[in-house]
């Protein structure tokens, strides 16, 4: 891939609602300014549904997604994120809000439990493109890529990223497009 053609990919799942998917896409294009398409949508992961907790397995969902990275669909897209209609957990958590792994292709963003809140979704896709960028969880408690434990949490952290994340942000991103002027990711003094 041409690193002047940095793409973002936002895949839903089955029902996910074309607004959130318009949302994320958009968080995308201003605040990083990344082409963003909304891919068509995926059949419901029900290999990863587990009947004893009546949730999906984010792990096995992220791990089938990795088996079908090189194919048509995905081959123009750095990176993806999967939006989902569905509750997600991992084996450590009693459910997660959002899942990817560091460095990954990836991210799982899930809204079932956000209440319809746009701007929930749109954290927790930022906060996810992070970990594909290879952002840890930050220790500044008003830096997007914080952990936040829940959605109480989540409502408490900024739509933006703390100085180091955003710097590192930019650093991820000139070097997958060193060809084009970086935009600048939103800074916080």
């Amino acid at each position: 891939m041409n690193s002047a053609d940095f793409r973002i990919g936002v895949a839903p799942f089955a029902n996910a609602p074309d607004i959130a998917l318009k949302v994320i896409a958009g968080q995308f294009v201003g605040a990083f300014h990344i082409a963003a398409d909304i891919l068509s949508p995926m059949e419901n992961p029900g290999y990863a549904f587990d009947s004893r907790r009546g949730q999906y397995n984010a792990a096995l969902i992220l791990k089938e997604l990795e088996t079908v990275r090189g194919t048509p669909r995905f081959a123009d897209y750095e990176k993806v994120i999967a939006v989902l209609d569905v509750d997600l957990f991992v084996p450590i958590f009693s459910y997660v809000l959002g899942e990817a792994r560091l460095g990954g292709t990836f991210a799982l963003v899930s809204l079932y439990r956000l209440e319809n809140d746009l701007q929930r979704a749109a954290k927790i896709a930022l906060h996810e493109y992070g970990h594909l960028c290879n952002l840890a969880h930050c220790p500044d408690g008003s830096c997007l890529m914080h952990f936040s434990k829940g959605i109480a949490e989540l409502d408490g952290l900024p739509l933006d990223y703390c100085r180091y994340c955003s710097l590192a942000l930019q650093k991820e991103c000139s070097c997958k497009r060193s060809s084009r002027e970086v935009a600048p990711v939103p800074l916080r003094s």
